[in-house]
């Protein structure tokens, strides 16, 4: 395992010249999601490994609270945050390039976006993910989630599973 050095990081608000980068975390993070689970562009379009750039770019000009983690000048984390109702607020796409992962840099996004949503008023935070994946799924109970249902949907070849957290 290679070591990274992080002493030059830093959470940033994404601007719109980032986007590009952003698209290339969330393709290379998901891709390992993907690949492991066995979704493809022909069983799953919408999984967020086919992202177009046009859907990242709509919830950039819908003024969503996007977050990027930097190495330096290098774009190696990614999230967003979305207003669900009074008290929730809901996090998408949380995006840690492969070659960083097991580094803290998640767990830092995580409580940024903890940080933002008490500050705009939130009282919880709530995401969701492939049921199926337990490894994941215990790392989000890890930081402090909690597990709070299923839904099976349709057009998706997994379950969606469903975790919170108070802010």
């Amino acid at each position: 395992m290679k070591t990274i050095d992080l002493s030059d990081r830093v959470i940033k608000t994404i601007a719109e010249k980032d986007l590009t980068d952003c698209l290339y975390v969330i393709h290379k993070s998901f891709a390992t999601v993907a690949q492991e689970f066995g979704l493809t562009e022909e069983n799953c379009s919408k999984h967020t490994s086919f992202m177009k750039m046009e859907r990242l770019r709509a919830v950039f000009e819908s003024k969503c609270p996007m977050f990027g983690y930097f190495v330096g000048t290098e774009l190696v984390g990614y999230v967003s945050l979305s207003k669900k109702d009074d008290v929730a607020y809901e996090i998408h796409n949380l995006a840690v390039l492969p070659e960083y992962r097991h580094s803290g840099i998640g767990s830092a996004l995580i409580e940024h976006c903890k940080t933002v949503a008490r500050h705009l008023g939130g009282k919880k935070i709530t995401l969701g993910i492939i049921e199926e994946n337990t490894k994941l799924k215990n790392w989000y109970i890890k930081n402090g989630f909690v597990h709070t249902g299923t839904m099976l949907f349709p057009h998706l070849p997994f379950t969606v599973g469903f975790m919170e957290t108070e802010v």
